[in-house]
């Protein structure tokens, strides 16, 4: 499989993931929050599979995105891009670099609906379930792809 599908696959996993009822047993709470961690870390994935795609005509030896990403990492146009996105906080790749932050901490990045509540308090529903704002990174991801990949197609 070539890196471009590679990619592609991922996505379409994590999306399918976001996309699957979690039911209405017991357990269902459970494994929406097991979705949405699943279909992050396909997100992961994806990204590494993307950095490793735009980048073949570079011939990096490794492709994590700690390391390409990183300001000081080697200086390739499509990374550049891509570290000036990361480093805008409002941005769909800031977004996901700090949800995969906390995916690999102990505590992990999927709540309880109403958890962030102070015991005693009503939950407003203002902020936006992971789920939703992960197919919303995703969706913005897919737009950068295509330009990504048009530039490195270039070369």
């Amino acid at each position: 499989m070539t890196p471009r599908a590679r990619t592609n696959q991922l996505l379409y996993q994590a999306e399918l993931l976001l996309d699957t009822p979690p039911g209405s047993d017991e357990h269902a709470e459970a494994r929406r929050m097991a979705a949405e961690e699943g279909a992050l870390a396909l997100a992961e994935l994806a990204l590494e599979s993307l950095l490793q795609e735009v980048t073949e005509h570079a011939r990096l030896p490794r492709h994590d995105w700690r390391e390409l990403l990183d300001p000081r990492g080697e200086p390739v146009a499509e990374l550049h891009r891509l570290r000036e996105l990361a480093a805008r906080p409002e941005s769909w790749l800031a977004w996901l670099l700090g949800r995969i932050e906390a995916l690999h901490e102990s505590g992990g990045v999927a709540r309880r609906r109403g958890a962030t509540a102070a015991p005693g308090l009503i939950a407003v529903g203002s902020a936006a379930a992971l789920g939703d704002e992960l197919r919303a990174c995703l969706k913005e991801a897919k737009r950068e792809v295509a330009a990504l990949r048009e530039t490195s197609q270039e070369w």
